[in-house]
């Protein structure tokens, strides 16, 4: 049996107690060094082993610092892509020329990695989760093309953890108005709001990371957890806490793979999240691994215990303040929007949601625009520049509205008929203002009304925008007469009448003959 050496160190000094023993005799009965007899026999503990210096590794000596780097940066990347021993070996090979034997790499490796504590394997326990008990959300990016532009998007994810039910919605931001709407579009699909939702430290959210679990809050934040009563779990931050929300990391890896590939091409952002929304429906029929029921079958059993939703959803539109420019736009996010001229010059409030941007006058909302992707983007309304292009109206035709009219079909093929033919009949000038007046119908005639007007003026060869005006009014009431072509009038013209037959009743020689003969013409 093998003993300690305090068991050892026992038995000498016993047997010499007992048995009264010489040095000697108890280093043969104890096949020991005399040297350790008489340890023994002096104290009771024995003395702690000497050390010696470290054998010096004169082949490996000179690429440890290499080494030592290279698993020290492991600690920051994915387990499945750190160095292993061969790896490490074959960079030292191919990279800095050594000439080591492989299995004193792997020696060196193994033994650092104890020593650095890179070997140490972080336990998790299973967790149960109850019924409408906690929820999980995070940012997940992606690419797609919308409008023909390849575009970097965020998809803003919230996973039920008992249900595995998740809602996902693209957002060409993950700005804090993306994040709160988020918020308000899950809750509005669930029906409900669940106890607790687990969080990273996303910066909508947490301004400051504290110590522990504490953190200091966004007030939009916190009024969006106190209008819907639940309340925020924060994980660990870094790569350390990510496991803490485990589904849906993997919830967002999975929904990507399934229905973003291959990379979505659609016409706009409203398109892609109809897409998103058919791939939520899709998935509700799917069985998680490990579970007897499907996700909608999980879901209708927890949806009895979400809270309910509050009478009215949360406004997730963040309040700013623009100057309007010279050229009749504001500056929100580093991308200009227009408003009416007769705004130029003065701070208006406007409401930025993570799709809308609406500028406000009062209480009434003045210009209505769709949120622009990227930066130092214009997005720019025709109708806001009419009454500038009444007086200016040679700037029309190179006017980056009216570009942007005519690509998303507000200004129509009609509409550019129309000029066309009112600047062959009155000139440039003349005829673009003509249109300009047209245009300026749109805001109390119905578009239909105006376009079918004006496809009757070109065809009628008649360009006054008055005619057009009152046609597209009785268009709108159901009274419009049927139009007549100038063409087809030549069907009643006469020649220019004569009085050349009147000369010959003038007193003269053959008075009353003409006038016989006029008389006697009569029909």
């Amino acid at each position: 049996m093998a003993w300690s050496r305090v068991e050892l160190f026992e038995q000498i000094r016993r047997d010499r107690r007992v048995e009264d023993l010489s040095i000697r005799e108890l280093a043969d009965k104890h096949p020991v060094h005399r040297r350790t007899v008489r340890q023994a026999l002096a104290n009771a503990v024995p003395p702690p082993r000497k050390t010696y210096p470290r054998r010096p590794r004169p082949a490996i000596e000179a690429y440890v610092e290499i080494i030592d780097d290279w698993l020290v940066k492991d600690q920051m990347v994915p387990r499945k892509q750190r160095h292993t021993a061969r790896r490490v070996w074959q960079r030292l090979v191919v990279e800095h020329g050594a000439t080591l034997a492989e299995v004193t790499v792997s020696r060196y490796v193994a033994r650092r990695k104890v020593e650095l504590g890179l070997d140490r394997v972080e336990v998790r326990v299973p967790q149960a989760h109850e019924p409408g008990a906690e929820a999980e959300v995070d940012f997940g990016e992606f690419y797609a093309t919308v409008a023909g532009v390849w575009m970097k998007l965020w998809m803003f994810v919230m996973r039920l953890s008992c249900s595995g039910k998740a809602f996902h919605v693209a957002f060409a931001t993950q700005a804090q108005e993306a994040f709160l709407e988020g918020h308000v579009r899950a809750f509005a699909y669930f029906g409900g709001v669940p106890g607790r939702i687990r969080y990273d430290n996303l910066k909508p959210a947490v301004v400051r990371v504290l110590r522990g679990r504490d953190r200091a809050e966004s007030e939009r934040f916190i009024a969006l957890r106190s209008h819907y009563g639940y309340d925020p779990f924060y994980c660990r931050p870094g790569i350390e806490g990510a496991h803490e929300k485990g589904g849906v990391e993997g919830e967002i890896g999975r929904f990507r793979r399934t229905h973003l590939v291959p990379v979505p091409n659609v016409a706009s952002l409203a398109e892609l999240n109809a897409l998103i929304t058919a791939g939520d429906a899709t998935d509700d029929e799917r069985v998680i691994t490990g579970r007897p029921v499907t996700v909608a079958a999980a879901f209708a059993a927890e949806l009895p215990e979400l809270a309910p939703l509050p009478d009215e959803p949360f406004d997730p539109a963040r309040l700013l303040t623009a100057r309007v420019d010279n050229r009749a736009r504001v500056s929100v996010r580093q991308c200009y929007y227009s408003v009416p001229v007769r705004f130029a010059a003065r701070r208006l409030p406007l409401r930025l949601s993570a799709t809308t941007v609406e500028i406000l006058d009062g209480g009434t909302v003045v210009a209505r625009h769709e949120r622009a992707v990227g930066r130092y983007v214009e997005v720019l309304t025709l109708d806001h520049y009419l009454e500038v292009l009444k007086i200016k109206p040679g700037a029309l035709p190179g006017a980056t509205a009216l570009a942007q009219a005519k690509a998303c079909g507000a200004f129509t093929a009609t509409h550019q008929a129309y000029w066309d033919a009112a600047r062959r009949k009155c000139g440039d000038k003349a005829g673009t203002v003509a249109l300009t007046e047209v245009l300026l119908a749109h805001r109390t005639l119905p578009a239909a009304a105006l376009i079918l007007a004006m496809d009757r003026a070109v065809d009628a060869g008649i360009v006054d925008p008055q005619v057009v005006l009152i046609d597209a009014r009785r268009a709108a009431e159901g009274r419009l007469a049927p139009v007549i072509p100038i063409g087809a009038l030549a069907h009643y013209d006469r020649p220019a009448p004569s009085l050349g037959g009147y000369d010959d009743l003038l007193p003269g020689q053959h008075a009353g003959q003409h006038a016989g003969q006029l008389i006697g013409s009569r029909p």
